[in-house]
């Protein structure tokens, strides 16, 4: 982990502005990925030498990673917490890390390790042409059934709201900050990615899609994949589909 650094605005070396961003990771029982997750992320932004923050989405975990979360915190003032006391779902977990960011670009992936950050810089040049980059994953990394329900997933929410979106769930996106002041978000569970992306195409925001590697998960498990998460995923997208019908959000 780097030592405090300011936090102003800088230039690169060809002395156009520096890319200002915020970089997110939710996260629920990560203990033993979120410290490296963490390291490699502030690692590829000093790189790039980005007016940056990292930003910690501990989703009510039963296990150390807050306490993890928190202690790296401390040794770097350019990540912080966000604490939420009991488990209120990846969609909560979403809407705590945009509301907690504060630069020009806003990136989240999950904390469990399973992408590699070295890929986000080239999505960068896309947001000179695109509000949003909505990455696939490339030889998904995941069992059958996960395969096959994301698929199903992502064709339904695509012909339910008019999209193209190859892989709706890929928890490797970048956005524009100020996406977030004009749509308001209510769903707090797995239907979070579908809840963006279709307010934000609503309210005319243009959209691009590159793929990225997914790689195996080195330690905790999988919670996406259980039942009562997909039934409440259905219900959220019911709801989602009468509010855009009513033109509300």
């Amino acid at each position: 982990m780097t030592d405090d650094t300011s936090r102003e605005s800088r230039a690169d070396s060809n002395g156009e502005d520096a890319v200002s961003i915020s970089v997110f990771f939710p996260c629920y029982n990560e203990q033993d990925n979120v410290g490296r997750t963490v390291d490699q992320a502030v690692g590829v932004l000093d790189k790039l030498g980005a007016d940056f923050e990292v930003i910690i989405v501990d989703d009510g975990s039963k296990d150390n990673t807050g306490q993890i979360a928190d202690k790296i915190a401390e040794r770097d003032s350019r990540v912080k917490v966000v604490h939420h006391s009991t488990n209120l779902g990846y969609g909560a977990a979403l809407r705590s890390g945009f509301g907690a960011a504060t630069k020009e670009l806003v990136f989240y992936t999950d904390g469990d390790g399973q992408f590699d950050i070295s890929e986000m810089p080239p999505l960068l040049a896309l947001m000179t042409n695109y509000d949003i980059v909505s990455c696939y994953r490339i030889n998904r990394r995941d069992n059958l059934i996960r395969r096959f329900n994301g698929w199903c997933w992502s064709k339904v929410t695509s012909v339910l709201f008019g999209m193209k979106i190859r892989d709706i769930d890929c928890a490797f996106k970048l956005y524009r900050r100020k996406i977030f002041d004009n749509i308001e978000l209510v769903t707090t569970g797995a239907m979070a990615d579908v809840e963006v992306l279709a307010m934000a195409i609503r309210k005319g925001y243009t959209i691009t899609q590159k793929g990225v590697h997914h790689y195996p998960r080195r330690a905790g498990a999988q919670t996406g994949g259980n039942l009562r998460v997909i039934f409440r995923a259905f219900k959220e997208l019911i709801k989602l589909r009468s509010r855009i019908r009513k033109g509300n959000g």
